[in-house]
Formats: C-alpha cells, sequence, structure tokens
C-alpha cells in the first residue's frame, strides 16, 4: 500500500493534474500508479511529463532508453520500474528476456547500447562522478556528446520515478517482477 495517497481516478486527482493525466490516459490508454502518485502534486507531474516528452524526441532510440531504464532502476532497487519497464521493453520496445537480464546486469548483447547502459550503472553507482576515462569509453563506443548529455539525463529521469516510487510504496500495477538479492 501507498504511502500517500493514490488517487483512484483523474477526477479524484487535484484540479491543476486533471488534464495533464487526461492526456496521459489518451497517450496510453490508462493512467498508472506512478502518475497518479506524482499528480499529488501537478508541477511536479507537468516538469516530470515536459522532461519525459522532450527526451522522446532526442537521439537515443527507445530500445536504449528502455534498457538504460532497466539498469537504473535494478541499481535502485526500484520494484515499480523494474516491473514498469520490464513491460515497455517487451511490449513496446521488443527486447527478449535475455536483453532485459543483461540490461538489467548492467550490459546489453548489442556492443553500442551495452557500453551506454554501462555508463548509465556508472552513473547511478558513482552518483554522476564518473571519470574522464569513462567518458572517453561512450564516445569510442560511437555516441556523440548530445547523447552522452541525454544518457545522463535519462539517468537522472528515472532516479527520478524510481526515488518516487520508492520513498512512496507506489502499489505497482504491472505485471511483477523479482527484484534480485542486493
Amino acid at each position: 500500500m501507498s504511502r500517500i495517497p493514490t488517487p483512484s481516478t483523474i477526477e479524484a486527482s487535484p484540479a491543476l493534474a486533471q488534464p495533464l493525466l487526461a492526456a496521459v490516459h489518451k497517450q496510453l490508454g490508462s493512467v498508472p500508479n506512478l502518475f497518479r502518485i506524482v499528480g499529488n502534486s501537478p508541477a511536479a507531474l507537468e516538469g516530470y511529463l515536459s522532461l519525459s516528452g522532450a527526451l522522446g524526441k532526442g537521439t537515443l532510440d527507445a530500445r536504449t532508453r528502455e534498457r538504460i531504464a532497466l539498469a537504473v532502476a535494478e541499481v535502485n532497487g526500484c520494484g515499480y520500474c523494474l516491473a514498469a519497464h520490464t513491460y515497455l521493453a517487451t511490449n513496446l520496445a521488443k527486447l527478449d528476456a535475455t536483453e532485459i537480464a543483461a540490461n538489467r546486469d548492467g550490459v546489453s548483447g548489442d556492443a553500442k547500447a551495452s557500453v551506454a547502459v554501462w555508463f548509465a550503472t556508472q552513473l547511478v553507482r558513482e552518483r554522476g562522478h564518473v571519470s574522464e576515462a569513462d567518458v572517453a569509453r561512450v564516445k569510442a563506443a560511437g555516441y556523440d556528446d548530445a547523447q552522452l548529455v541525454e544518457i545522463v539525463v535519462h539517468v537522472a529521469l528515472n532516479t527520478l520515478t524510481n526515488y518516487v516510487n520508492s520513498a512512496f510504496g507506489t502499489e505497482i500495477d504491472f505485471p511483477a517482477v523479482s527484484r534480485r538479492a542486493a
């Protein structure tokens, strides 16, 4: 059970969050609990949706974005995000179970993506304090400066949702995924 209210409907949410949640419903066909929880603060929901939308227009493909989300959720131990991104990786990004498991381990079966996923885990573990050699490794794999920035911001966005879900105990509304032992 969540530690703060999860509005049961869009109409039960704060008035300023309602149009934002309606847009989520229109896009996804439902309003996952993460959005309902964040919607307790319409400003936070607007910020989250704006950043997420902007990153969706970036140069990292959806498969790489999901790989990063899985790796970050695993390192941060967020059961909600592991469930949500396993579902999205399987059904939208079309990643197979072997790839999803690799991503959770901080690697990928795709050589270039593997470096991005590794870098994402380094960012989380080192709280952003990566080395010059770490950045050089990502560039050597073929990522440009814009993509480097996008990887960092995807890590930050995913860490934000990991923290929200972990702090508030968001009820998982995706098929459950077993967390690994720390």
